[in-house]
Parts: C-alpha cells; sequence; structure tokens
C-alpha cells in the first residue's frame, strides 16, 4: 500500500478487512480431498483424489514425505499455494506420508524408525496401490534427509528418483547453529538440554513451535506494520494467515528422536562426511543409486545454500545429482507465492524426465564436482536464471 492510499487501494484494504472480521479469515484453507491407503505406528499414507478435468495420470506416483514436528499442511498450505494441488492438476498420482501427533508413549522411537520401517512401508504402498510403479520421493527439511538415508540403506526399495528441499547436510555452515556449537561440546553431551528432553521424553510442541518462529525473527518482529502496509493485497494476507496455521500446527518430538538429531546432528554434524550411524550400522548417501535433485532457498536461514549443497559430493552412486537455488525462505520455497514460477517448475521438468512413461529428452549427467552445479537446464526460463546469478 502506497503512504498516501489510491482510492483503489483503501476500498481492497477494508474489503479485507471486512472479509476477516465477518469469516475470520481471508485465505482459502480448504485441504485436497484424499483417501487413507496405508498406515502403521506414526506412519498414514495417502492418496490424493485425482482432478477430474485431467484426463489421465502422468508419470510415476509422487510421495510427499513430512518432516518431524512439520504438519503435513506443509504440502498443502493453502489453495493456489499448495504441491499437493499443483502436482494434482498436471495429472500426477500424488500421495503423501505423515505421522499425526507424537506422545510421551513414543518417546523412544528413534530415527531408525522412520528410516527402516515407516519410509519403506511408505514408498512399497505407493508403489504397489499405483500398479507396482516406482515412486518420486519428495522430502522437505528433515523429510528429505530421512529421504536420502532411507534410499541409500535399502537400494532395493521402488523409487524413480529423490527430490530433497532445504535439508541440509553440514549444520557447521547452517548462521543459527555455527555460534552455538563449541557451546554445545562444554558439557560432554550431559547439559541441561540433554537432561531435560531425557525427562519431558523430547521437544515439545511450544517448543517446536518457537523454534520454527525464531529461526525468522526479523520476519517476525516486523510482521505487524507489513501487515499494516499490505491490507490491500489480499494474496500476502492469505499467506500469511496460512503460515500461521501452519507454525500453530507444529508436533512435539519423539525423545530418543530428538536426542540423535541434537547429539548426531547438531552436535557431531555426522552427515558432513557423507554417512551416519544409525542402529548397528553406517548407512552412506554414496549407495544411492537413483537420481536425486536437491533444492537451496536463496533465503533459508534454516538450511542455506552452503549447508544444502555440502551433500552433492557425496552422491557419488546417483547417475544424476543436481543442486538448484530457488527464491525463498525454508517453507516459502516450498510453497510461497513465489514457488509456482520456480521450485514447481523445476520439479515438473524433473518429475517428466525421470518417469518411465517419459521419453529421456536429454543425456544423463552429473554434477561437476567442484563446481556449483546450479540448474537443472541452461535454457530454463525460471528459477535457473537467478540462481546462476546467485553463484556469481
Amino acid at each position: 500500500m502506497d503512504l498516501i492510499p489510491k482510492p483503489e487501494q483503501v476500498v481492497s484494504a477494508a474489503g479485507n478487512v471486512a472479509h476477516k472480521l465477518l469469516y475470520g479469515g481471508i485465505a482459502d484453507l480448504r485441504p485436497m480431498p484424499r483417501t487413507l491407503i496405508d498406515e502403521g505406528t506414526l506412519r498414514q499414507v495417502h492418496h490424493y483424489h485425482p482432478d477430474p478435468e485431467v484426463e489421465s495420470a502422468s508419470g510415476d506416483p509422487v510421495l510427499l514425505v513430512t518432516p518431524l514436528a512439520a504438519p503435513a499442511i506443509c504440502f498443502d498450505l493453502r489453495r493456489g499455494c499448495s504441491l499437493v494441488e499443483h502436482l494434482v492438476g498436471e495429472g500426477r498420482a500424488t500421495y503423501l506420508v505423515e505421522y499425526g501427533a507424537v506422545s510421551f508413549r513414543e518417546r523412544r522411537l528413534g530415527m531408525e524408525h522412520w528410516v527402516d520401517d515407516v519410509l519403506p512401508a511408505a514408498i512399497r504402498a505407493v508403489s504397489a496401490h499405483a500398479g507396482g510403479r516406482p515412486v518420486h520421493v519428495v522430502g522437505w527439511s528433515l523429510g528429505g534427509i530421512f529421504a536420502l538415508l532411507t534410499a541409500a540403506d535399502d537400494p532395493g526399495l521402488p523409487i524413480a528418483s529423490l527430490s530433497v528441499l532445504g535439508s541440509p547436510t553440514d549444520v557447521s555452515l547452517v548462521p543459527l547453529v555455527a555460534p552455538l556449537r563449541p557451546l554445545l561440546d562444554l558439557t560432554g553431551g550431559h547439559g541441561l538440554v540433554t537432561r531435560a528432553y531425557r525427562a519431558i521424553g523430547g521437544a515439545p510442541q511450544p517448543v517446536v513451535r518457537w523454534a520454527f518462529q525464531l529461526s525468522s525473527f526479523q520476519k517476525l518482529v516486523t510482521k505487524p506494520l507489513a501487515v499494516a502496509m499490505n491490507l490491500d493485497d489480499t494474496e500476502f494476507l492469505a499467506q500469511i494467515e496460512a503460515v500461521d496455521r501452519f507454525t500453530a500446527h507444529m508436533v512435539a518430538y519423539p525423545g530418543r528422536s530428538f536426542g540423535q538429531l541434537y547429539h548426531r546432528f547438531l552436535k557431531a554434524n555426522m552427515l558432513q562426511g557423507g554417512s551416519m550411524e544409525l542402529g548397528e550400522r553406517t548407512i552412506d548417501l554414496s549407495a544411492i543409486s537413483v537420481p536425486v535433485l536437491v533444492f537451496a532457498g536463496a533465503n533459508d536461514a534454516i538450511a542455506p545454500v552452503r549447508a544444502v549443497e555440502a551433500v552433492l559430493p557425496h552422491l557419488t552412486g546417483s547417475p544424476d545429482a543436481r543442486l538448484e537455488v530457488v527464491p525463498g525462505g525454508h517453507l516459502g520455497m516450498l510453497t510461497g507465492r513465489g514457488a509456482r514460477d520456480s521450485t514447481w517448475v523445476v520439479l515438473d521438468e524433473w518429475l517428466t524426465e525421470w518417469s518411465d512413461r517419459a521419453p529421456r529428452r536429454r543425456a544423463r549427467r552429473r554434477t561437476p564436482r567442484g563446481g556449483t552445479g546450479i540448474g537443472t537446464n541452461p535454457e530454463r526460463r525460471h528459477g535457473s536464471g537467478g540462481s546462476r546469478a546467485l553463484a556469481h
């Protein structure tokens, strides 16, 4: 809104305020319709109903992998900014795995539960439901880490490709974490954090919500002013509403899983070396034998570009490992207002290229080791141009 609002801006702002007062909100938060096809302990696999206006399904099925603690609405934020809505509209058979609410009784579940049980079972269920086709696995944040570890641990899973978004493998390069890591080692693993999560069985929902908000502290502080300055922008206000709902629905971390993340990722930074001890074995990312597309958000404070691209040198077993830098922060890169013209465009091309029914449009190539590897297509009109500019 201009400093001196134009008449049409005043009318639009008044309409937005009235709509919020009368109806409680502006955003269209209707979830995309879906059906439960498989379930287990902290595992619910849903199939989204096909779009009746699309004649037939396109390519292999897509499985969206939710991170721990985040609600599954990250993939279905609101109409118009929903990756699920986009994929279904493109005619893709779309599935999602979510975990439900975590209670104290799940405190003993470690990351093994997701890598050994939840994701493999979900992938097999989706493949079976889709007639035996291989599955494109798309994971956001920790969901992407789980997807990488699962694919590396079991190369026999019916996976067509992996796409990971905002998944840092070198946490020493995360600005929010780097200053704290020397302090974490002072107590030898027996400090206040360790005693706290063991006592309460994990990281409770209010703490998880606070941590997510802290990652965008500047936006949190300036939010009232931003809302006031954009009262005439319906899309802006709708996105604010949708993100607020997402943040309010954060869930808890199970105790043992939180402990593994805290000690192995945050303190030891294990994945920096390309492998991780889990259970009684070591999972090496070089064992991944499927194509991998890695997304990094240009403005992501939780998973900055350098922390995300650090995985590329370890994907030596993949026939095609690429990096794409896209606009947006941690959530915005996935389902922000600009994602439809950047992230989703790149993902569409990738899914089409690596689907069995689609012709191979160009020869396989590996991201050059030591280079930025930015951009999946030099001729792209969206996404990659901005990525190369960032690299320069």
